[in-house]
């Protein structure tokens, strides 16, 4: 009799508990989905709730590349620029779809992207570095010397937000309406990233961050994994600057230039680097503290330098790093 029930006992399934992380992702979706209703009594709006998100998508990716991978991009923006300005000449020249010139944008950097990897994939440390901000500053010039396309220094006007359409019926894309737009396509990166991770890939990113010989004698393309990591985080800092040029009607060679891409590796540094929600951590830091600062002084720069400063002085591993270490301790 009791061998019966022991028996049975072990070919149960165990139950799986839900932890902590599950019941924390499922109150960070809950707090997105809801934003609307309580970002207001805060003094927020929800042009302020979609940059938070499309910087927090773009930090994504260049986490998965900076985090994960080891690779130190300081060109990510030249790719984020080139999705706004692909969606907005689309806009102007060729259609007034929205999805086909979300779909242009994120091709047109994503494509770059990949052309421009196997150039940078053999290098390491600082020479890594700094040939992707050779590439992001050429992207750059290109943007401010072909006045004729690019409108040069004053930047891409002359296109905005279109209405969806889905047959008979249209959405106007206001901006409660353009903030769940964004947070659909945030929820979808999310969970790219999220399978990525998870997947023999992802582990190989990992691998190739913590110890590239080993994988070289085991016969892995270390250079092909380095490739691959900096082409989907192209296509990922693409589609969010296909969404920033609608949010703001505009695309500027700003977007592509190499400050931009340091304020994407701030971000990542200030919520966490190797954390799946350390760059949506760090991005909120980093929007709302500019959008007071900079309401506040002109020199709103030297203030989010100093935040910085902090963050890599007191929490190396970043903010969300530190509170997983205080929540286990």
């Amino acid at each position: 009799m009791n061998t019966a029930t022991d028996t049975t006992a072990v070919s149960m399934p165990a139950r799986r508990t839900i932890g902590g992380r599950e019941i924390a992702a499922v109150l960070i979706w809950l707090g997105l989905l809801l934003a609307p209703l309580w970002l207001p009594a805060l003094g927020g709006y929800m042009n302020l709730a979609s940059r938070v998100l499309i910087y927090a998508m773009v930090a994504t990716g260049l986490n998965l590349l900076l985090g994960y991978t080891g690779g130190l991009s300081f060109g990510h923006a030249a790719y984020f620029g080139l999705g706004a300005y692909g969606t907005g000449l689309f806009l102007i020249h060729v259609s007034n779809s929205l999805p086909l010139a979300i779909l242009a944008g994120t091709l047109l950097g994503g494509l770059a992207g990949i052309l421009v990897g196997p150039m940078v994939m053999r290098r390491k440390g600082i020479y890594f570095s700094m040939i992707t901000i050779a590439f992001g500053q050429m992207f750059y010039f290109i943007a401010v010397r072909w006045n004729s396309l690019t409108g040069g220094e004053d930047g891409l006007t002359g296109f905005s937000r279109v209405p969806l359409h889905f047959g008979s019926t249209t959405v106007d894309l206001g901006a409660t309406n353009f903030y769940y737009l964004v947070l659909g396509l945030f929820a979808l990166v999310m969970l790219i990233v999220w399978q990525i991770l998870r997947s023999p890939m992802g582990h190989t990113f990992v691998a190739t961050r913590e110890n590239p010989m080993r994988l070289r004698f085991l016969g892995v393309a270390v250079d092909r994994q380095i490739w691959a990591a900096f082409a989907i985080s192209t296509f990922i800092a693409a589609l969010a600057g296909s969404l920033n040029a609608l949010l703001t009607s505009f695309a500027s060679p700003d977007n592509l230039g190499w400050q931009l891409s340091g304020s994407f590796v701030v971000i990542c540094v200030l919520g966490g680097m190797r954390s799946f929600w350390g760059p949506f951590l760090g991005a909120i830091i980093y929007v709302a503290a500019q959008d007071y600062l900079s309401s506040a002084t002109q020199n709103w720069m030297t203030f989010i330098g100093l935040i910085f400063v902090l963050a890599v002085l007191f929490f190396p591993d970043g903010l969300l790093g530190f509170l997983k270490g205080r929540t286990r301790s």
